[in-house]
């Protein structure tokens, strides 16, 4: 370890260009670094249901779940399988083990539920398998509502849902609530009798007529001309001019016989926001993508929209989960500070202002190195990382603390700054190595924790091992460096203590300026954020 040491301090100019390009890089990944709410973490859940329209969960669980389970029972590296029936439906969710290939696991279930679809009865719908994706979890919310017709909320969502989708970091959007449009036809019992049509005739000539024809194409010598035969109902008046009846050169049509209108499915549910009609949009966003980015985004396409509708129409956010990140990350930023500051005023009382200074330096150095580590493994900015980097914030300058206070003392016995620290720092090398290691050790062990709650949580000693060895090259190489560097910077630290009015005023102006420019960015210092629950949801069956 003394032979790097020397190395670093035969170096001093590059060690000090490499911290500036450290702590540069790391305020860009601290920037740019994708930040979510939770976890991506791969669930080895799959989700398989089908269902028979008017069955009892007694038949669903004899004609569809017992075969399914059957089948589905032999998959290889299965863990647990539940399932459910209930009137006309029935479901099965299977448990694959945490880490493993689950687009494997996916493939299997995908076979597997080709082979038992053939042991259903016909009548059964075809076996709908989905994997549970925590990626595919809404990140906000948007609330549509007001007393407007239901087809204009309907075109509104779906406006909002293409200009949403189109953005980078969204995934899809749902639209929660909407009904189902379709043409309705109403008979006329009178007119009906009059011309005496078939009512089989009828539905098979709308069922004829609402087919898409493949009708191929013609190869000529100028090219390939693919050839289109309209064969699909696209308005109403295609349905009012079907013919239904023909006598010599009378022509009776569906607008002769019945009543086409534009109609919606009988409703299943109900969606009122202070008692008016609403519709929700659920947003999700790309893996990957920075959430607090997203949702603005998602909130300025939506305010620049809103400007085209009906007054009336109201707009709504739930479940942002940015504003908890945003919390999180004020939270972290704050720590880091009060701990910067307060470090520092101990160290000053204690050892003097030089001391105090890189001992603070060390401080941030450590932590933007393990968010500039965390951003080139590909990792992002979740709860668990920022639960782990504000849990750590306080051990980063314990090996800086003893590096500087053994340098300090050399200095007051009459040792040049450039010996001091480099004898502080070969000196305490070892103690400041084994210091760290037993820390480390604690954490290490977390990184072979299995299961789901171990993949959800393995983000925590990846990033406490990250940081706590940046700090260990903090406090034996780059603070002792920096440290033991002459001239400008002892004369500025000379200056800096002489002049502690100036120098606090100086630092006040800073902080001031610091909060200042952090606000215009739109976050804020949030030092005691608000712990109640923001929204909750109840259930109701009956």
């Amino acid at each position: 370890m003394n032979t790097v040491i020397d190395a670093a301090f035969a170096r001093s100019r590059v060690v000090v260009l490499a911290l500036a390009m450290i702590l540069t890089v790391g305020a860009i990944a601290y920037v740019q670094i994708p930040k979510e709410a939770t976890p991506e973490v791969p669930l080895p859940l799959v989700y398989v249901s089908t269902g028979i329209g008017g069955i009892s969960p007694s038949d669903a669980e004899r004609l569809l779940l017992e075969p399914m389970e059957a089948e589905f029972g032999a998959i290889e590296g299965l863990e647990q399988m539940s399932s459910k029936a209930a009137e006309g439906f029935a479901s099965v969710q299977l448990e694959f083990a945490a880490g493993g290939d689950i687009d494997e696991a996916l493939d299997k279930v995908r076979d597997a539920a080709d082979r038992v679809q053939s042991d259903l009865p016909d009548t059964a719908r075809d076996i709908n398998v989905v994997e549970i994706n925590t990626a595919l979890f809404p990140i906000i919310t948007a609330i549509l509502s007001g007393p407007v017709p239901e087809r204009t909320l309907n075109d509104l969502a779906e406006e909002v849902q293409d200009a949403l989708e189109s953005l980078p970091g969204v995934l899809e959007v749902d639209i929660g609530g909407a009904r189902d449009e379709f043409l309705e036809i109403l008979i006329d019992p009178t007119v009906f009798q009059t011309y005496n049509p078939s009512f089989d005739a009828l539905i098979n000539q709308l069922r004829r007529n609402n087919q898409l024809i493949a009708a191929g194409a013609i190869e000529t010598g100028g090219g390939r001309i693919v050839l289109k035969v309209p064969g699909l109902i696209e308005n109403v008046e295609d349905v009012m001019e079907m013919p239904v009846k023909v006598e010599g050169t009378t022509v009776v049509t569906f607008g002769d016989v019945a009543t086409v209108r534009r109609s919606f499915e009988d409703p299943t549910g109900f969606a009122r926001i202070d008692g008016q009609p609403s519709l929700a949009l659920e947003v999700k966003k790309r893996s990957g993508a920075n959430i607090i980015d997203t949702v603005d985004e998602v909130r300025a396409v939506i305010a620049g929209m809103r400007g085209d509708w009906p007054e009336t129409v109201e707009v709504t956010y739930l479940q942002d989960q940015s504003e908890q990140v945003e919390t999180l990350l004020s939270d972290l930023e704050s720590n880091v500070i009060a701990a910067i500051i307060l470090v520092m005023i101990v160290i000053v009382l204690a050892l003097g202002g030089r001391s105090a200074i890189l001992v603070g330096l060390a401080i941030p150095g450590a932590f933007l190195s393990g968010v500039a580590a965390l951003w080139a493994m590909g990792y992002t900015m979740n709860i668990v990382v920022l639960f782990s980097l504000i849990l750590v914030v306080g051990m980063l300058a314990d090996g800086a603390i003893v590096t500087v206070e053994l340098a300090d003392r050399r200095l007051q016995e009459g040792a040049a700054p450039r010996a001091a620290y480099a004898h502080a720092a070969k000196r305490m090398a070892w103690p400041i190595i084994a210091s760290t290691a037993t820390t480390l050790s604690v954490f290490f062990p977390l990184l072979f924790w299995t299961g789901l709650v171990g993949e959800f949580m393995k983000f925590l000693p990846i990033t406490v091992i990250l940081t706590l060895f940046a700090s260990l090259f903090m406090a034996l190489l780059f603070i002792p460096v920096f440290g033991g560097a002459t001239g400008a910077y002892v004369r500025f630290l000379e200056r800096a203590i002489l002049r502690p009015r100036t120098t606090l005023l100086l630092a006040v102006a800073l902080l001031v300026g610091g909060f200042a420019a952090y606000g215009q960015f739109g976050r804020g210092i949030i030092f005691f954020p608000s712990v109640e629950p923001e929204f909750m949801q109840v259930e109701v069956r009956a």
